[in-house]
């Protein structure tokens, strides 16, 4: 949401590698939708605001429904580079499912507080649990997309129980990440927010209300 400063550049940088771009707009009183069309990006414009896991989750749907095989996640805010899109494909030719682009050195002690408690509370073998600079492959992407994943709220510990308890392979691929040029952290920006998140994800954590047989739960949400 009101990225208008930073969107252009980061579309311009992957369309310049080839890649289609998929925006969605979280209801922006910018002109971030306009700065990504002009720029050759796909925009999809929420109609009202949804947050950033609605929000991604509705650019997956739209590449679960055009047949993608892969989809890779990242922020607007020029964070993330495209040059690293190509260790994460690496991975996952080398048969991994879900790949994290980590830094584990970046963020703000709330973030690395947050990270320990939850690593500690269910078992979770990834080091940058908050990194939305994230590929899912075909099976993943089914997963996210269905109705369950709706309930979550955050692209983080959630999502990655989800995706370990259907035994899909994660892997993480260590990347550089470039100071936030606009904006501030959705989750991190205050200790009220860190505290919130704490307990949200905290309860999922504890509850692992999640699917644990792989085949039998792809198969039921493909229909």
């Amino acid at each position: 949401m009101n990225e208008a400063k930073s969107i252009g550049p980061v579309v311009s940088s992957l369309i310049g590698r080839g890649y289609q771009v998929i925006v969605v707009d979280d209801f922006s009183s910018d002109l971030t939708a306009d700065v990504a069309r002009e720029q050759g990006a796909i925009v999809l414009s929420n109609v009202k605001n949804m947050g950033a896991w609605k929000s991604t989750q509705a650019g997956m749907r739209y590449a679960h429904k055009h047949n993608a095989d892969v989809v890779i996640t990242m922020d607007a805010d020029g964070q993330h580079s495209a040059s690293d899109i190509k260790l994460m494909l690496e991975a996952y030719n080398n048969g991994a499912d879900v790949v994290i682009g980590s830094c584990v050195s970046r963020g703000s002690a709330g973030r690395h507080v947050a990270w320990r408690i939850f690593k500690w509370l269910n078992g979770l073998s990834v080091h940058d649990i908050t990194s939305g600079f994230r590929l899912y492959n075909r099976d993943a992407l089914t997963a996210l997309t269905s109705r369950q994943a709706t309930m979550l709220e955050y692209q983080c510990v959630g999502i990655l129980l989800m995706l370990r308890n259907l035994r899909l392979h994660i892997v993480e691929v260590q990347v550089k990440m470039e100071e936030r040029k606009d904006g501030i952290s959705r989750i991190f920006y205050s200790w009220g927010a860190v505290c919130y998140y704490l307990a949200y994800s905290g309860l999922l954590s504890f509850s692992k209300a999640f699917p644990v047989k792989k085949q039998s739960y792809l198969k039921k949400i493909k229909h």
